[in-house]
C-alpha cells in the first residue's frame, strides 16, 4: 500500500453505499443524497451508468472497476486511495454494485479506514441476490420450495472455485451463486458429483433489474450449454433450487426490446 500520511487528517469522510443491482429506482433516499453531495466518486464496474445519473456535475468521478482477470485498481490500491481523498478532506462516496458487505469487498475497505482514523458510514443497498430474484421472477424463500438460502461466491480470493459442495447440494434450500459464470460448467458437475440431481432447475440471469435483463433456466445438467447458446457474459447471478420453477409462472419484469449491454 502507498504511504500515507495520517499526521494531516482533516474533515474528510467515505460513504460506503450500495448501488443496488442496476435499476436506479432502487436507490436508497440516503445514497441518492450522498451522490448528489459528494466531492469525489469512486465506483466499481457493477454500477450501471443509470445509477451514475444522480451524480453532481461537479463531483470528480474515478472509474476503480475490477472485472474477472481485470483490475483497473488492485483492491490495496483502491483502499489507499480511499484514504488518500478522505485525508485531504473529500467528502468521498464509495459506490459499489449491489450491496456493500455482500461479496462486496466493503469490509476490508472500512478496516483500511479504521486504522488510518478516516470517519466512514455504510448505506446498504439491494444486494444482487435480492433484486435480481425479484426481477427473474424466482422468490427464493417460497416455502413449498425453500426453508433457506444460501449465498457464495463463484471463485475465491485465490481465482479458484473450491467450494463446500456438501453444503451446497443439501434439500429444500435455494443457493444464489455470484460472479460464478465462468465457472458454471464446474459448479454443475461438482453439484451432481456430490449428489445434486442432475434435473434439480437452475437460472443464470444476466443484467438484473435493466433493460438487458436476460434470463435463462434450465438444469444442472444442460445449463452449461444453455448459457454457451444465449451467449451471456457477467454480469450473471446463478440461482439453484426448486424454486426457478416459479420463473414462468411469477415473471413479471420485461426488459427493452433490442436494448444492447454496455
Amino acid at each position: 500500500m502507498a504511504d500515507i500520511n495520517t499526521a494531516s487528517i482533516v474533515a474528510g469522510r467515505v460513504y460506503l453505499v450500495g448501488a443496488g443491482p442496476g435499476d436506479p429506482e432502487l436507490l436508497t433516499l440516503r445514497a441518492v443524497k450522498l451522490l448528489q453531495k459528494a466531492d469525489v466518486i469512486v465506483y466499481d464496474h457493477l454500477v450501471s451508468p443509470a445509477v451514475l445519473d444522480f451524480v453532481s456535475p461537479q463531483a470528480e468521478r474515478i472509474y476503480a472497476g475490477k472485472r474477472r482477470n481485470e483490475h483497473t485498481m488492485r483492491q490495496e490500491q483502491i483502499n489507499a486511495l480511499l484514504v488518500k481523498l478522505a485525508l485531504q478532506g473529500k467528502q468521498v462516496v464509495r459506490l459499489k454494485g449491489g450491496d456493500p458487505f455482500i461479496f462486496g469487498r466493503g469490509g476490508e475497505e472500512l478496516q483500511t479506514l479504521a486504522v488510518h482514523g478516516v470517519a466512514f458510514e455504510v448505506v446498504p443497498g439491494v444486494t444482487a441476490a435480492s433484486g435480481v430474484s425479484s426481477y427473474a421472477g424466482i422468490p427464493l424463500t417460497h416455502r413449498d420450495y425453500a426453508q433457506c438460502c444460501m449465498f457464495v461466491t463463484g471463485h475465491l480470493k485465490d481465482g479458484s472455485a473450491d467450494l463446500d459442495w456438501p453444503s451446497l447440494v443439501r434439500l429444500n434450500q435455494t443457493v444464489v451463486i455470484y460472479m460464478g459464470l465462468g465457472g458454471l460448467p464446474e459448479i454443475c458437475r461438482q453439484l451432481i458429483a456430490h449428489g445434486a440431481a442432475p434435473d434439480l432447475p437452475i437460472a443464470v440471469v444476466q443484467d438484473g433489474s435493466i433493460a438487458t435483463q436476460k434470463v435463462v433456466t434450465g438444469t444442472l445438467q444442460d445449463m452449461p450449454e444453455k448459457v454457451l447458446l444465449a451467449k451471456l457474459k457477467s454480469p450473471c447471478l446463478t440461482i439453484i433450487g426448486d424454486v426457478v420453477k416459479l420463473h414462468q409462472e411469477l415473471s413479471w419484469y420485461t426488459p427493452v426490446q433490442g436494448a444492447s449491454a454496455n
